[in-house]
C-alpha cells in the first residue's frame, strides 16, 4: 500500500486504533474538498496498533474534539513537505459546542443560541457535565 506523503496540511499520528472514523466525522473533514486518507490498524511499536489521518490541505483543527477523543494523538503540521510544527494534545477542560446536553429539562435544549458547555469533573475517568444542568455528557 502506498499512501503519499502531503506538501501542506496536517497529520493526526497516535490515534488509538479504532477511532480514526470518530474523529473524522466529529471534525468535519468529510465535508473538506480535499484528499483525507485514513489508515487504520498500523503496526506500532509504541502502542501495538495505531490509526492515522493524513489531511492534505491547510487546516484550522479544533484540538478540543481531537483531544475529548482520544487525549494521546499528536498533531504535525506539514509545510513545503516538511514537519513544520507538531503538537501534543491534551484532555480540555472545557468542551464547548463539541457535544449536546442529553437532559430533555437541560435549558440548552429548550432555549435557542446557548452554547453547550461541559466541564470536566473527573480527568482519570474522563467524566464530563453540562455547566447547566450538571448531566454526564
Amino acid at each position: 500500500m502506498k499512501i503519499d506523503s502531503i506538501q501542506n496540511g496536517i497529520v493526526l499520528d497516535h490515534i488509538t486504533a479504532g477511532k480514526a472514523m470518530q474523529i473524522y466525522y466529529d471534525l468535519g473533514l468529510d465535508e473538506l474538498d480535499c484528499s483525507v486518507a485514513i489508515i487504520k490498524n498500523v503496526k506500532s511499536n509504541k502502542m501495538g496498533k495505531k490509526d492515522i489521518i493524513k489531511i492534505d490541505k491547510e487546516y484550522d483543527v479544533n484540538l478540543d474534539v481531537i483531544g475529548y477523543i482520544d487525549p494521546d494523538v499528536t498533531v504535525s503540521i506539514i509545510k513545503d513537505g516538511k514537519m513544520w510544527e507538531k503538537k501534543k494534545v491534551a484532555l480540555p477542560k472545557k468542551l464547548i459546542d463539541i457535544k449536546k446536553c442529553k437532559n430533555p429539562r437541560c435549558i440548552t435544549s429548550t432555549e435557542q443560541g446557548i452554547q453547550h458547555i461541559f466541564k470536566l469533573t473527573d480527568e482519570k475517568n474522563r467524566i464530563y457535565r453540562c455547566i447547566y444542568c450538571e448531566a454526564d455528557k
